[in-house]
């Protein structure tokens, strides 16, 4: 065997008119494709649910082998298209039908702050980590969550925050990494400190101390400053 064979490595033996060939199932599987989508809806297209994900995957996966491939028929990937096209508005129209049903699909909202604090139970069940919980808040522009009233996990996996109106901001856990890193168990002096794991804000004297909410030992000094739009 050739170490480098360039005719195997471009085209893998095969003659050099199968890149016409090529050329006409990529647009062929492309127009079939596009038109499948067009079927699916404009929600297909939008922010995807892991259901959508999976129905995306398998489409690419069914319109990519017969563009490159001369081994693989465009009939029977067009059949494959068909059936999960078919598929997938058999599950939204059971989604529609069945309120269990379009949860167990498509999961729920979950509202992961309440009044400033973490939610324990809705943070627990998701897979969202903290520091990346954080990122999005920041990317709104948020500096404390004494400034929402509530935020949400969609169902798409994205956040969605209500904020508190200027004049009732409240104290909150400081989000920013120059602040949140100076979290300590040890209480240096009196104030109001947030809670680096729930939240909560407490009025602390020189000790250490547990929180009440989560028992965690960690504390950051809370912070009331309003929202920057």
């Amino acid at each position: 065997m050739i170490t480098i064979d360039w005719k195997r490595i471009l085209l893998n033996d095969l003659p050099s008119l199968f890149l016409i060939e090529v050329v006409f199932r990529s647009l062929i599987m492309f127009t079939i494709l596009l038109l499948a989508l067009k079927i699916a809806g404009k929600r297909g297209v939008r922010q995807l649910s892991v259901f959508e994900t999976v129905i995306i995957i398998a489409l690419g996966s069914a319109a990519g082998d017969p563009m490159l491939y001369e081994d693989v028929g465009i009939l029977p990937a067009v059949v494959v298209i068909v059936i999960i096209i078919l598929f997938y508005k058999t599950i939204t129209w059971l989604t529609s039908k069945s309120k269990k049903f379009e949860k167990f699909i498509e999961g729920k909202t979950e509202c992961i702050i309440d009044d400033g604090e973490f939610s324990l139970d809705s943070f627990k069940k998701e897979s969202l980590a903290q520091d990346e919980f954080f990122l999005e808040l920041r990317m709104k522009s948020i500096e404390h969550l004494g400034q929402i009233k509530n935020a949400y996990v969609e169902t798409s996996g994205e956040i969605s925050a209500f904020y508190y109106p200027d004049d009732e901001v409240k104290f909150g856990l400081p989000i920013l990494p120059q602040l949140y890193d100076k979290k300590s168990a040890i209480i240096t002096k009196n104030g109001l400190y947030a809670c680096a794991f729930c939240g909560k804000v407490s009025n602390l004297t020189p000790t250490k101390a547990n929180c009440s909410n989560c028992n965690h030992t960690e504390w950051v000094e809370a912070i009331n400053t309003i929202r920057k739009a």
